[in-house]
């Protein structure tokens, strides 16, 4: 069965966030409010167990640190 998308919000973006059966601690964040439709990125914990909230928004605001304003991308 797989696990239900959920969506976050952090610091004003929107993200639709899975986790792949079979695959704890693993995360997919697509961003919704982002100008690249699809874009997002993957996050895994070490050693693989559930992330808190508070991981998943570290790991929001990482991935945003990292984004060039002028692309949407990571570049």
């Amino acid at each position: 069965m797989a696990n239900e998308p959920w969506r976050m919000s952090v610091d004003g973006e929107e993200f639709e966030v899975s986790r792949p059966d079979g695959r704890p601690g693993t995360y997919h964040f697509t961003w919704l409010t982002g100008p690249n439709p699809g874009y997002g990125f993957g996050f895994s914990t070490h050693p693989p167990v559930p992330a808190d909230r508070e991981q998943l928004e570290e790991a929001v605001r990482d991935f945003l640190a990292q984004v060039d304003p002028d692309t949407g991308h990571i570049e």
